[in-house]
């Protein structure tokens, strides 16, 4: 049986871009070839790979049996491709990235415009939407992602930031309401909380000592932007849950002050992720360097990001709940 390779390497994008239409645009070819390309190959197996449906397409069983062979085939393409940048030496060609908005604008974008002007030969494109990306189907070499990881064997990551959580409110706020004395007092405010990705509020977690206080209070505003949340906390409406990334500026102003500074939050683990695979692209390993550059220049590099998760897992170790 004489099985066309490059007809198992379109089937595998396919299935990864999960529509005929997305995987056309990623490999550069109409929609009809990527078609008559894969009912090609079914006639020659003698068995569909693919359901086609008005809405989706489902991968039968064979199909899915096939598509590990072409995935490794396909991986095995792009390590050969890796390796041909790799030698080039000079990163370059496009690089996608997907990063939370707030966190581009007040951190990365310093590394980008270092990158931008070291390497010429690359371009950026950015996506800076909340949602959590995927980064196979959708071809993106990094994304940013904030908080614990999923287990997912087709991706890698790198800690590279650990984010400092906490409360804060304008003083005329308080002067208006009083100052919280002990985290049971907070039901009694109105709160700004950050928005979980299942939607609702993010319930809060302090810890002083061994005592941990968590609950979950009715927000009078719920979003996915910290920074959103310290802004408008510096203009009085309430006591935020934000980073001391966004509310430093507010504080040296004094707009901002610090809300049960006794109590502790637990830090928020900050991840470039990327696609698992043997050869890292030239301009994804660059960017990945100049990013742990930068996080070492402020505090933030290797040896004091494993100092902060060991100093993170004996905080919340050593906490027991409050009844």
């Amino acid at each position: 049986m004489d099985v066309e390779p490059n007809d198992l390497l379109l089937f595998a994008r396919i299935v990864e871009a999960g529509s005929f239409t997305r995987a056309a645009d990623r490999v550069n070819l109409p929609k009809s070839t990527l078609s008559r390309r894969l009912a090609l190959l079914e006639t020659t197996l003698g068995e569909r790979l693919l359901q086609r449906t008005t809405r989706k397409l489902v991968v039968t069983e064979f199909g899915a049996s096939l598509y590990e062979h072409a995935r490794r085939l396909a991986d095995e393409v792009e390590a050969a491709g890796a390796l041909a940048q790799h030698r080039q030496g000079e990163p370059s060609g496009k690089l996608r990235i997907s990063a939370p908005g707030d966190f581009a604008n007040s951190t990365l974008n310093h590394v980008i415009a270092r990158f931008l002007e070291r390497y010429p030969a690359v371009t950026l494109e950015m996506d800076l939407t909340p949602r959590r990306v995927d980064l196979v189907a959708e071809n993106f070499d990094i994304a940013i992602r904030m908080g614990d990881l999923p287990d997912d064997a087709t991706l890698s990551a790198r800690p590279f930031i650990l984010e400092q959580p906490g409360l804060f409110a304008s003083p005329a706020y308080l002067a208006r309401h009083g100052i919280p004395e002990h985290p049971d007092d907070l039901a009694t405010h109105d709160v700004l909380c950050i928005l979980s990705r299942s939607g609702g509020a993010v319930p809060w977690t302090l810890i002083r000592g061994k005592v941990r206080w968590q609950r979950a209070l009715p927000s009078r505003l719920t979003a996915n932007s910290p920074d959103l949340l310290a802004r408008i906390a510096a203009r009085g409406a309430g006591i935020a849950l934000s980073s001391t990334l966004f509310a430093e500026p507010y504080m040296q102003t004094g707009e901002l002050v610090r809300v049960l500074p006794e109590w502790e939050m637990p830090t928020a683990n900050g991840w470039a992720v990327f696609p698992s695979r043997k050869l890292m692209p030239a301009k994804t390993r660059a960017f990945l360097a100049m990013m742990e550059e930068t996080c070492t220049a402020h505090g933030h590099g290797p040896e004091q990001i494993a100092a902060a998760f060991k100093a993170k897992a004996a905080l919340e170790n050593g906490a027991s709940d409050v009844a």
